[in-house]
């Protein structure tokens, strides 16, 4: 019996109810619509860089998190948690934050100073001067983009709105970049990994605001109206997930404890998030992927050398995780991927540079020192 070949060309559909029998070995190159899962005893990391771009899936085959690839830069990828949602792999800030290089400081009281300070995260080193703002002032607030720093606002001779950009690429003085919306200083500042958010702060008479601007950092020009804190203040602890800013603690005129949330995408006010350990304001805010840190500051009475954490997303109340190396109120905070930094500060004036471990509770250690007592400063990363 002769057998008939059915052609290529013949063949318009099969049905899959007809295909019986064992499929003979053939390539898989030309298969389309199936995606795979990379499975890993670990999470991925930053540096994880996936080969399918955006989209690609993880699992952490011994938590059973899941993982997926939402920002595939080489070397800065972000692994959006699909699990649970918290615990995300990438700088906080929205993606940008979170240094691996080095950490600034500008402005300050020392008398009012314009400096801008710089230190290397790798290594125990005394801070090198990376250049000015444009005006000596102190009690202002620190921002980081990509490539610049921003510092907000201030009091030298009076309260100011200015907001300075730099560099962190070379040394130099700094630009303005525009105004907020009020003139005042000892603001809160967190930042996305596109936009600059300055909250409330002490102004003119004693007046005290609840107010959250927000500038942009790609484009010169004033804030804008994001909303408003529950209640007015001064001098909290700012912090900044993936998606949220949070400010904690802080003075109404006495320290409090709480700590409010805001999202980043759309604008609204904040709302009650839950507390820190103890009641107190002027301390630095460090960030983590899932934690915001405040360390230091100045409670009903003595200054603390206290390392509160709390969880981003989590109503509850923050866990007293260590103490810094002393006691000392209106640091600065900055943030690499793994560790927080606590400079400079009020004990008197000082200017150690502490550090401590986002992955293990533990005390602080000293990193090194800025190159001049200082305290009442801003901030930075890159």
């Amino acid at each position: 019996m002769s057998v008939t070949k059915a052609k290529t060309d013949n063949i318009i559909s099969l049905n899959a109810a007809q295909l019986t029998g064992v499929l003979p070995a053939m390539s898989g190159a030309a298969l389309t619509g199936i995606e795979s899962v990379t499975k890993n005893a670990s999470d991925p990391a930053i540096d994880t860089n996936p080969s399918g771009g955006v989209g690609t899936l993880w699992a952490n085959t011994t938590s059973g998190e899941m993982f997926a690839c939402t920002d595939a830069t080489a070397g800065e990828n972000v692994w959006t948690n699909v699990g649970s949602g918290q615990g995300n792999v990438a700088k906080p800030f929205g993606g940008l934050g979170g240094g691996t290089v080095s950490g600034y400081t500008s402005g300050g009281q020392d008398t009012a100073s314009n400096i801008i300070n710089k230190f290397a995260f790798a290594s125990n080193t005394t801070a090198t001067d990376h250049g000015n703002i444009t005006q000596a002032r102190n009690g202002g607030g620190g921002h980081s983009s990509a490539t610049q720093g921003f510092h907000s606002t201030g009091y030298v001779g009076g309260y100011k709105n200015t907001i300075d950009k730099f560099n962190f690429a070379a040394d130099a003085t700094a630009s303005d970049h525009g105004d907020i919306n009020n003139l005042v200083s000892t603001n809160t500042a967190c930042q996305s990994s596109t936009q600059g958010f300055v909250i409330a702060g002490n102004g003119l008479a004693g007046l005290r605001i609840k107010q959250i601007d927000k500038f942009t950092f790609a484009t010169t020009g004033n804030a804008t109206d994001h909303g408003d804190l529950a209640a007015i203040g001064y001098g909290m602890i700012g912090t900044s997930s993936n998606t949220d800013g949070y400010a904690a603690g802080g003075y109404t005129p006495s320290p409090k404890t709480s700590i409010e949330k805001f999202s980043f995408a759309s604008s609204g006010n904040a709302v009650d998030l839950g507390n820190l350990s103890v009641a107190k304001g002027t301390g630095a805010g460090q960030s983590s992927t899932k934690d915001g840190y405040a360390s230091g500051g100045y409670t009903n009475g003595p200054l603390t050398n206290r390392i509160d954490r709390h969880t981003f997303n989590s109503d509850s109340t923050a866990t007293d995780v260590g103490d810094l190396t002393i006691t000392r109120s209106h640091p600065a905070g900055s943030s690499s991927t793994t560790q927080g930094f606590t400079c400079g500060g009020k004990s008197p004036n000082v200017n150690t540079i502490d550090k401590f471990s986002f992955a293990t509770d533990a005390n602080a250690t000293d990193h090194g020192d800025l190159f001049s007592t200082i305290s009442e400063i801003a901030g930075h990363q890159v």
